[in-house]
Order: structure tokens, then C-alpha cells, then sequence
């Protein structure tokens, strides 16, 4: 009798263990359960720091998108120049101190007065703005 007692306090002891990682396992799942993850709703565009290459790139793209043939294009000193019918276009691409990069298109002689603010919506749709 004495073997008998013996397997119950095992088979006894080897339960409560059982339930015991049973409750664990189940509180850890629960737990996990009230941390949501709450994506963008679709359509959201989720803006990335402009980098001092892609907008470079970018500037040099929206002067080719409107027709412009470059002319000068230093990515060493942020200039870019491109012509169109006699009329230049630069652009300036500059890292900031604080990281961020500046873009400016200019032209003192653009005899058509569209030319800059369509070369600044090429630039801002390459950028995915």
C-alpha cells in the first residue's frame, strides 16, 4: 500500500503542475491580448525624412519632367542649372544643421511664368508629397 500513496502524491503533485503552467500559459496569452497595434488608416501617407541624395535626385528629375536639359548637375555642391527655349532654371538642394535639406528652384529669365511652380509640383510628386 505504501507504493500506492506514493504514485497518488506524485500523480497529485504532477497535476498541480500542470495547472499551474496551464494558468501561466493562459496569462500570457491574455496579456498579449490587450496590446492592439493600430495601423494607418488606408489611405494615409507616412512621411519619411527627406534625405540629402533622394532630394537631390528628385530636383534634377522634376527639371527633366518639364523639359529642361540639364545643364550643370553637382551633387558635391547641392547646384543643379538646366535650360528650356533660352531660359535657365537652378535649383540649390542644401543639408541643414539640423538634418533636414532645403530645395529652391530659381530663374531670372523664365519667359513662362508656370515653369517654376510645375517643376515645384514634379519635385514634391517625386518626393510622394
Amino acid at each position: 500500500m505504501n507504493i500506492g500513496r506514493k504514485r497518488q502524491r506524485h500523480s497529485a503533485s504532477g497535476l498541480v503542475a500542470r495547472r499551474l503552467v496551464l494558468a501561466s500559459a493562459c496569462a500570457s496569452l491574455l496579456a498579449l491580448a490587450g496590446c492592439p497595434y493600430y495601423a494607418p488608416p488606408p489611405g494615409t501617407v507616412v512621411m519619411t525624412p527627406a534625405s540629402y541624395d533622394r532630394s537631390f535626385s528628385a530636383a534634377a528629375g522634376a527639371l527633366r519632367d518639364e523639359g529642361l536639359a540639364i545643364t550643370v548637375q553637382d551633387p558635391g555642391t547641392g547646384a543643379i542649372a538646366g535650360t528650356i527655349d533660352g531660359s535657365t532654371v537652378t535649383a540649390n538642394v542644401q543639408q541643414q544643421g539640423d538634418g533636414s535639406v532645403t530645395v529652391q528652384f530659381n530663374s531670372a529669365d523664365a519667359r513662362d511664368p508656370t515653369l517654376l511652380p510645375r517643376i515645384s509640383r514634379s519635385y514634391d510628386r517625386r518626393m510622394g508629397r
